[in-house]
């Protein structure tokens, strides 16, 4: 059983007991959260798609951290000009396990 659900504006393919990093979540860490908005949930074979989302699905999950992600270099230059600027950025994450899949 597999759901198709939108997490901070970001949709993830989730199963039970997967663990996924999203963009940062405003829940404390050993805290439960449930997202409301499932698009899709595949239980076996039988497909249940929303109109844009499945009325009474959720997917319930747990936070484990907050932490950061590996860093990304960005760097722009403009040819014969003299202009580099080198940056960095580290994004804001949080890893969650996703507990369950209830549908009604």
């Amino acid at each position: 059983m597999y759901a198709i659900v939108e997490i901070a504006g970001q949709q993830f393919k989730v199963s039970k007991d997967q663990k996924l990093f999203v963009h940062r979540l405003p829940n404390e860490e050993g805290e439960k959260v449930t997202f409301d908005r499932v698009l899709l949930v595949d239980n076996n074979g039988a497909i249940t798609v929303g109109a844009p989302a499945i009325s009474g699905a959720s997917v319930e999950a747990k936070v484990l951290k907050h932490l950061k992600g590996d860093k990304v270099l960005v760097f722009k230059k403009k040819r014969r000009k003299g202009y580099k600027v080198k940056n960095g950025h580290r994004q804001y994450l949080t890893q969650v396990v996703i507990e369950n899949v209830v549908v009604k």
